[in-house]
């Protein structure tokens, strides 16, 4: 089971794939808040890239996104994606040399999980990001 807390409070960077630019949707309003929480998000999301989503340029792969941060790395890998969806974008995450490979509630893919891991990624499936932030906020 990965430290949920301890992944949350080393990260700073976090890519957020399949990010909506409609408030409504949960992408964006996860997105919303973890950069109230000051931390550094990365829309990834071809039909948005070159465009600004809550401030944040988009990307239309996490390939791109990792460029423009570099050096620095992308430290979690948000999903919001279909779980039958999430292989090509582990082996992305694996590519460019993510910390963790984070699934949204209700996603899960044991054969991503897998992979991720034997590459050394942290994996977190069928949890919320902010949800877990803010069980850390309550905590502390």
């Amino acid at each position: 089971m990965p430290n949920i807390a301890r992944i949350l409070q080393d990260s700073r960077i976090i890519a957020i794939v399949g990010m909506s630019d409609k408030p409504e949707r949960a992408s964006h309003e996860v997105a919303d808040y973890l950069l109230q929480h000051g931390y550094r998000v990365l829309p990834v999301n071809p039909a948005l890239a070159g465009r600004d989503v809550l401030g944040q340029r988009a990307y239309a792969t996490l390939t791109q996104a990792a460029a423009f941060v570099a050096p620095a790395r992308i430290d979690i890998v948000d999903c919001f994606r279909k779980s039958e969806d999430i292989l090509p974008i582990a082996e992305e995450a694996i590519a460019v040399k993510a910390g963790c490979l984070w699934l949204q509630l209700d996603i899960v893919n044991e054969a991503a999980a897998q992979l991720a891991r034997a590459a050394g990624l942290e994996v977190v499936m069928d949890h919320c990001t902010k949800i877990e932030h803010r069980k850390l906020a309550v905590a502390a």
